[in-house]
C-alpha cells in the first residue's frame, strides 16, 4: 500500500487546550507545526469544562496557599515541584489567555470574578459564566489557527513510530476514506484527554477513548497511577452529563430522600465544598445505605432554589439548560437529580516537569512529550481539585510548547519508510475483515458496567480480582469480533472497534494498579484498607504491559517538598 509521508518539526495529537496552547507557542517561534485530531478542534473535550480555572489573584489568596490546597487535595501523592511550577505560573497563564481575547466574568469592581471550589482555601476559580472551557478553547484555537498551525480534522492516530528510544512520528488514518498516512516529526506531543469512558456512567465525550495510553503501553513504555480515577459528585442521574462544581461553589446543597443535608456527617467543616473524592463517596454511601432518591433510590438531589432565578440565569445558565434537557427539572423551581459519575483521570503517560515522556523511572524517549489529562506529571496525585485541570492543560500545554522549541535544536528527523505503518494497517484490516461472532457494543457494555460495579468508587480485593478475570474474558472474545460495516468510507464501526481494543488494555492497568495498592488514598478507596498508608504506598504506580497484555507493577518515588504529610480532613 502506498503510504504518503509528511514531515513537520512538531506533530501534536489532540486539539484541546493543551494541544492548541503548545501548537501556538511552537508555531509562534517559527516551527512547522501540525495538529491531528479525531474531530473538529472546537469539539474537543476541553470545551466541556464549565466551572473555572484556578489562579491565586486576590489579596486574600496566595500561590503558596494554592500549592498547599493542591498537595493536600492530591492526598500527598502529587509531585510538589510540578505543583509549585503550575501554581506560581497560574496568574500569568490567566493574563496570557486574557490578552489573547478570553472574556472572563467580572465582579462589581471590574476585576476577573472568582468562585469557591471544593477543597480550596479561597475563591480562586476564574470563570466565564459556566462555559469557561469553551471560552478558553475558542480563544487559543483561534490564535493557533491564525498563527499558521496546520490542523488535520478527522484523522485517527493509530500508532507511534518508535525506534531506539527516539520517536520518529505517528501513523494516522483519514476517517473519510480510511487511508493511512505517516506524519514524521522531530518532536511529537500527545494531548489526547482522559480515560473515563472505561466506566458505564461517565462525563467524558464519546471521542475520549484513551487510545494514546495503550498505544504508548503497547510499545513497552509505562503508564503511571492509572488506578486513580476521579468520580465527580454531581453528574446528572442516569446519563453522567456534568453538573459543574460551580453549582456547589455558588451554594448548592446536597439532600437525600429524607431531605437531610447529609454532608455534615462526612465533612463537617467544608460540607459540600470538601474535595471531590470525599463528596462522591458520601453520595454513593447514602445511596448504598438506602437513602437515595427516586423509585430506584439510585441518586440524591442538589438544591439551588434558594439562589434565586437571577443568580442562576446569570452564573449557571448552561447547567440549568442541561438539567431541563436531560431531567426535565428546572433548578430555579426544584432540586435536581444527581449521582457520582466517572469524570477525570489522574493517571496517564508518565512525564517529567517539562513534559518529556518516560521510558522508565530514570530514562526518557527523545522527542516525545505529553500534556493535559492524558499525561501524569503528577499534579493531581490521588485526587484532583476542581478547576486545576483547565489550568494544567493550558499552562503545561504552553510550557511544553516552549520546551519543544528549546529541545528541537538538538533533535534530528528520524528515517521513515512506508513499512513504519504496517502494524497499524494490519490492525485496522484484521478488524475490518474479521468474521468473528462477537459484537463490539455488547462487549463494551459489559466492560463498562463491570468496571463501574467492581472498580468504581468503592473497591475490594474480591471485586478487583473478579474484574481482572472479566477483562481477560473480554480480551479473548475481542480476538473474534465482527463489525457490520466493511467499507472504507467513514467507517465509524471500525473506529469504535479499534478504540475498544485500547479500552480493554488500559482498563487492565486501572485494575492491576488498584489490586496492588492496598490502602485508601484520594479517589482510590479499598474497603479492607480504609486508611492511607504512607509507609508502604507513598509512591507512584508504574505499570508495564507485556506482549500477552498482562500488567506488571513497579513503583516510583513521589517528589516531596515543603508541604509535610498530614491527615487530610475537610
Amino acid at each position: 500500500m502506498n503510504v504518503p509521508i509528511y514531515k513537520y518539526d512538531v506533530v501534536i495529537v489532540g486539539a484541546g487546550l493543551a494541544g492548541c496552547a503548545a501548537a501556538k507557542e511552537a508555531s509562534d517561534a517559527g516551527l512547522d507545526v501540525c495538529v491531528l485530531t479525531k474531530l473538529h478542534p472546537l469539539r474537543s473535550h476541553s470545551g466541556a469544562a464549565q466551572g473555572g480555572i484556578n489562579a491565586a489573584l486576590s489579596s486574600d489568596d496566595s500561590t503558596e496557599l494554592h500549592e498547599f490546597d493542591t498537595v493536600k487535595g492530591s492526598d500527598y501523592l502529587g509531585d510538589q515541584d510540578a505543583i509549585k511550577l503550575m501554581c506560581e505560573n497560574a496568574p500569568q497563564t490567566i493574563r496570557w489567555a486574557e490578552r489573547m481575547g478570553a472574556v472572563f466574568s467580572r465582579n462589581e469592581k471590574g476585576e476577573i470574578d472568582q468562585r469557591p471550589f471544593g477543597g480550596q482555601s479561597s475563591p480562586r476559580a476564574c470563570y466565564a459564566k459556566d462555559r469557561t472551557g469553551l471560552t478558553l478553547l475558542q480563544t487559543v484555537y483561534e490564535q493557533a489557527h491564525r498563527g499558521g498551525v496546520q490542523f488535520f480534522d478527522e484523522y485517527y492516530v493509530a500508532d507511534i513510530i518508535l525506534e531506539d528510544d527516539k520517536i520518529k512520528g505517528v501513523v494516522a488514518f483519514d476517517l473519510v476514506d480510511t487511508k493511512p498516512y505517516i506524519f514524521g516529526a522531530k518532536t511529537v506531543m500527545f494531548a489526547t484527554g482522559g480515560y473515563g469512558r472505561a466506566f458505564k456512567i461517565n462525563s467524558n465525550a464519546h471521542a475520549n477513548t484513551g487510545d494514546a495510553l495503550s498505544m504508548v503501553a503497547r510499545h513497552g513504555l509505562p503508564l503511571e497511577d492509572m488506578e486513580f480515577v476521579q468520580f465527580h459528585p454531581t453528574g446528572i442521574a442516569g446519563s453522567g452529563v456534568l453538573i459543574s462544581e460551580a453549582a456547589r461553589g455558588e451554594g448548592g446543597i446536597l439532600l437525600n430522600r429524607d431531605g437531610e443535608k447529609f454532608m455534615k456527617k462526612y465533612a463537617p467543616n467544608k460540607l459540600e465544598l470538601a474535595s471531590r473524592d470525599v463528596v462522591s463517596r458520601a453520595i454513593t454511601q447514602e445511596i448504598l445505605d438506602g437513602r437515595g432518591c427516586g423509585e430506584h433510590k439510585d441518586h440524591v438531589k442538589i438544591d439551588l432554589t434558594h439562589l434565586g432565578a437571577d443568580v442562576i440565569k446569570k452564573k449557571l445558565p448552561e447547567l440549568r439548560d442541561l438539567a431541563i434537557t436531560f431531567l426535565g427539572q428546572d433548578m430555579i423551581e426544584e432540586p435536581i437529580s444527581i449521582a457520582a459519575t466517572a469524570h477525570y483521570s489522574m493517571g496517564g503517560v508518565p512525564v517529567d516537569i517539562d513534559g518529556h515522556v518516560r521510558k522508565n523511572n530514570d530514562d526518557f524517549i527523545e522527542g516525545f512529550y505529553a500534556a493535559g489529562e492524558c499525561a501524569c506529571v503528577s499534579i493531581h496525585g490521588a485526587n484532583r481539585l476542581g478547576a486545576n485541570s483547565v489550568l494544567e492543560a493550558l499552562f503545561f500545554g504552553k510550557h511544553i510548547g516552549l520546551q519543544m522549541i528549546k529541545d528541537i535544536k538538538t533533535i534530528e528527523m528520524g528515517e521513515l519508510c512506508e513499512a513504519d505503518a504496517d502494524t497499524a494497517i494490519d490492525e485496522f484490516e484484521k478488524i475490518r475483515t474479521s468474521s468473528g461472532k462477537y459484537k463490539v457494543p455488547i462487549l463494551r457494555d459489559k466492560l463498562q458496567q463491570s468496571m463501574t460495579d467492581n472498580a468504581g468508587v468503592f473497591r475490594t480485593e474480591k471485586s478487583l480480582q473478579k474484574q481482572l478475570n472479566i477483562i481477560k474474558e473480554i480480551k479473548e472474545k475481542f480476538k473474534h469480533v465482527a463489525i457490520d460495516d466493511n467499507s472504507t468510507t467513514y467507517n465509524t464501526d471500525l473506529q469504535e472497534a479499534v478504540e475498544f481494543g485500547h479500552m480493554i488494555d488500559y482498563s487492565t492497568f486501572i485494575v492491576a494498579g488498584a489490586i496492588e495498592r492496598k490502602e485508601s488514598r484520594g479517589a482510590h478507596f479499598r474497603d479492607e484498607y480504609p486508611q492511607r498508608d504512607d509507609e508502604n504506598y507513598l509512591k507512584h504506580t508504574m505499570g508495564y504491559m507485556d506482549k500477552n497484555g498482562d500488567v506488571a507493577i513497579k513503583y516510583m518515588d513521589v517528589v516531596l517538598g515543603k508541604h509535610e504529610l498530614a491527615a487530610r480532613t475537610y
